[in-house]
Order: structure tokens, then C-alpha cells, then sequence
């Protein structure tokens, strides 16, 4: 069997930014994983910067100190990308309503839904709860009112309303005119 040769790239990976995420994430202070790992903070902050590369054993002893595994530090960040016009059209209920999911259908953190309401379109007659610990509604453009068991919130563009996930709710563009908001459930809804 003929072995694939594979040109070495001369492209430095850079995982100073990394490095420091991980510190800050343990909120430790670039002094306090410099002493740790029995380097000089000045050198721990070029590797940081990407300006200097640490050894191996430098590399093995700072993942060490901030319970990093070494394999995430090369890892390719999970990423997706979601075309406006190509999100897929979802359904929640309602009339007037055009929905589309904007996050990729795996992502369990949370959900963003885009929804275009048309004029005077509402949500289900009776009140109904998402299967999620946070909902956040955005409005985009134009004008919503939210209807809650005890309470009603009108919103405009640029106004925010965030509440428990499980609370119900439905909503109604009260106006002539098309409304867009965003909704954000965190994590995303159980399906």
C-alpha cells in the first residue's frame, strides 16, 4: 500500500486566543497560570498574542494547570452557516404567519426563529407554553403584543421581552402593517 504524501504546511495554528478563553473561563489571572505552570508572565502573554510558541512540555503543563484537554486547542470550531432566504419554514401555530428556524437543526443550546407576521395575524387562541427554561422576543419591525396569562406587553421595533420559557403566551400584530421578530429559546425547544 503506497502511503498518501502529504505536503507540511508552514501555516502557524493559532491557539494563543484559545489558551487565554481558558484562563479567563477558569477566572485565573495571567500571573497566577504563569506561576502554576513555571513560566514568566511576560512569555505566557506572547503565547497569548500568538507571538511566541510554547514547547511541548510547556503546551502538556498549561492545559495541566487549566484543565484543558490538548486536543481542543487544534480542534476546528463547529460552526453553521444559515442563509436567510434557505432556512427551513417551521410551524408553531397561528394564523398570518410565515416561520423560518435560523439556528441548524442540531443545535440543542438554543433555537432562533425567525418570524414574518402579516397584518393583523395572531398566535393560537388559547395561551400555549415552549418546552424551553428562556424565550426571548425581539421585534425586528413593525409592532407585536404579547399576551401572558396575567400580563399584555406591545412592543415595537427594537424593543425586547424576555420571560420564562414554560409561561403561556400568544400574540397578535395588532397593526395594518407587516411585523418581524425574532424568537430565542434557550436551550433549544424539546421536539
Amino acid at each position: 500500500m503506497k502511503a498518501l504524501p502529504v505536503e507540511p504546511s508552514n501555516v502557524a495554528i493559532a491557539i494563543g486566543s484559545r489558551i487565554r478563553a481558558a484562563r479567563e473561563a477558569q477566572r485565573m489571572t495571567i500571573e497566577q497560570v504563569a506561576e502554576a505552570a513555571g513560566l514568566s508572565k511576560g512569555f505566557l502573554s506572547r503565547v497569548e498574542r500568538d507571538e511566541s510558541s510554547p514547547s511541548v512540555s510547556s503546551l502538556v503543563t498549561l492545559c495541566q494547570v487549566l484543565s484543558l484537554p490538548i486536543g481542543e486547542l487544534f480542534a476546528t470550531p463547529e460552526t453553521h452557516l444559515t442563509r436567510a432566504d434557505e432556512a427551513p419554514r417551521i410551524s408553531l401555530g397561528g394564523e398570518g404567519i410565515v416561520e423560518r428556524l435560523l439556528t441548524a437543526r442540531s443545535e440543542r443550546r438554543l433555537q432562533i426563529i425567525q418570524a414574518e407576521i402579516e397584518p393583523r395575524g395572531k398566535g393560537e387562541s388559547e395561551l400555549y407554553a415552549v418546552d424551553c427554561d428562556v424565550d426571548v422576543l425581539h421585534v425586528v419591525r413593525g409592532r407585536i403584543e404579547l399576551v401572558m396569562t396575567n400580563d399584555r406587553y406591545e412592543l415595537s421595533a427594537g424593543d425586547t421581552l424576555t420571560f420564562p420559557g414554560r409561561e403561556p403566551h400568544s400574540w397578535v400584530n395588532p397593526t395594518d402593517k407587516p411585523t418581524t421578530v425574532l424568537w430565542v429559546l434557550v436551550p433549544a425547544a424539546s421536539r
